[in-house]
C-alpha cells in the first residue's frame, strides 16, 4: 500500500460558472476536464492546479451545503494500487468499500476518517480523464 500524493479535493459551489471564472480566470488555472449528464448539462468540472493535483467542484445547492455545515465534499488520495491499500487498511480494522471502476476512468474506494470525513481513494489508468488532462496540459 502507498499513498502517492493528494489528487484532488472536492467542493459543492452554489454557481459552477462563477466558481470556473474564479480558478480559472482569477487564479489562472486550467480546466481539465467537465461532467455533464445525459442531457449535456455541465454539472462539474476538474480543474489543473499542477503536477498531480487538481479541485474538482460540483455544482449544489444550498442544502447540500447545510447537510455538511461546509462546501467540503471530501478529500482524494491518490494510491498506487487501489486492491492493495482496500486490503492493508481492512487488515487494519478500518471500513472501506470495495474497489469500483468510476466514470472518469480511475479506481475508487471510500473510507471516512475517525471524524467522519470522506475519503476517496484514486488509482489512475491509462483511461483515466485526469491521465488525458495530465498529457494534454
Amino acid at each position: 500500500m502507498m499513498i502517492k500524493g493528494i489528487a484532488h479535493t472536492c467542493y459543492t459551489v452554489k454557481d459552477l460558472k462563477r466558481a470556473i471564472g474564479f480558478y480559472c480566470d482569477v487564479l489562472r488555472l486550467k480546466q481539465a476536464f467537465d461532467f455533464r449528464d445525459e442531457k449535456g448539462r455541465l454539472y462539474g468540472v476538474y480543474i489543473y492546479v499542477g503536477g498531480r493535483n487538481f479541485i474538482e467542484l460540483f455544482e449544489g445547492e444550498v442544502a447540500d451545503l447545510k447537510e455538511t455545515g461546509s462546501s467540503y465534499r471530501h478529500l482524494c488520495l491518490e494510491v498506487d494500487d487501489t486492491e492493495a491499500t482496500v486490503k492493508g487498511l481492512r487488515s487494519q480494522g478500518i471500513e472501506v468499500s470495495d474497489p469500483k471502476m468510476g466514470g472518469d476512468g480511475s479506481w475508487q474506494a471510500w473510507l471516512a476518517d475517525p471524524d467522519g470525513n470522506k475519503i476517496e481513494l484514486h488509482q489512475y489508468t491509462m483511461e483515466s480523464k485526469q491521465g488525458i488532462a495530465f498529457r494534454s496540459l
